[in-house]
């Protein structure tokens, strides 16, 4: 025998050795980063359940803020319209009211040129 072929045989023993005890320590590391990744996946599933109920909450309150603007806007309307209305009856009294002063502007002309002239007849 060889002493050379018996340390080159020695030699690739332990190549292989190495190489069988990285296979088995790598299968360990490998299981430990599927945990890992498992854990982080079921972690990220839950944050997202979490945020989805959020946006869930969100969208109603929305939708009730949006119900009770809209309820606002439609009696702000209503109530708008009610004293534009109101607005409307007011100024047609005053124009018929200036109409019947306007009406009066001759009588009352040819009153104070009456009242005049029994003045000056009076002398007064």
């Amino acid at each position: 025998m060889d002493p050379r072929n018996d340390e080159q045989t020695e030699l690739l023993r332990g190549i292989w050795n190495e190489i069988k005890e990285l296979g088995k320590n790598l299968g360990s590391r490998i299981d430990q980063t599927n945990a890992k990744l498992e854990q982080t996946r079921n972690e990220l599933s839950a944050r997202i359940h979490q945020t989805n109920e959020r946006i869930d909450q969100t969208n109603e309150r929305l939708e009730e803020l949006r119900d009770e603007l809209s309820t606002r806007i439609t009696q702000s309307e209503i109530h708008t319209a009610t004293a534009i209305t109101d607005l409307v009856g007011t100024l047609g009294e005053m124009k018929t009211l200036f109409s019947d002063r306007l009406d009066l502007r001759g009588r009352v002309a040819r009153c104070e040129h009456d009242i005049e002239d029994i003045k000056q007849r009076l002398g007064a």
